[in-house]
């Protein structure tokens, strides 16, 4: 599968997010910038998960139909095109990380998938059921991992 090259001009892969991303301080979303979307994707999903948080990972934001050509998404905006979903803290949109006070820093991942048809998805799905409905499905994707600490 092809790769598409995502990066954060706030971060680097496997840094520190800085402050006010996280839930109790800005809460908004980091920029992001990414290419080599292959040119048969019709939409882009982004998925930004804690792997961390428990049994399952915690959804922090979900976005499908990304324009594939769009190239990124500003500090606190949606990507172009991008319909949010609610995340694991029951609201839409962003919910930046907060884990819980005095563990070892949690890891964020960010992923970012090129599909050629949009995913069937129930009306509040978990990150696993991204990841389910995902499987085969993909064009190609991208990681960028972010960690934070409380």
């Amino acid at each position: 599968m092809a790769g598409i090259m995502l990066r954060s001009t706030a971060f680097t892969d496997h840094d520190q997010l800085p402050g006010r991303f996280g839930r109790e301080d800005g809460n908004v979303s980091p920029p992001l910038e990414w290419s080599d979307v292959p040119e048969s994707a019709t939409e882009l999903l982004l998925l930004v998960e804690d792997p961390d948080a428990g049994r399952s990972p915690f959804l922090h934001w979900l976005v499908t139909g990304i324009s594939p050509t769009s190239g990124g998404v500003a500090e606190g905006a949606v990507p172009e095109g991008g319909r949010e979903w609610p995340n694991g803290f029951g609201t839409t949109g962003w919910g930046g990380p907060h884990p819980p006070q005095g563990e070892e820093a949690h890891r964020y991942f960010f992923r970012l998938y090129a599909l050629e048809r949009p995913l069937d998805l129930a009306d509040a799905p978990q990150a696993a059921d991204v990841h389910a409905a995902l499987a085969g499905r993909e064009l190609a994707s991208g990681t960028l991992v972010g960690t934070y600490r409380r």
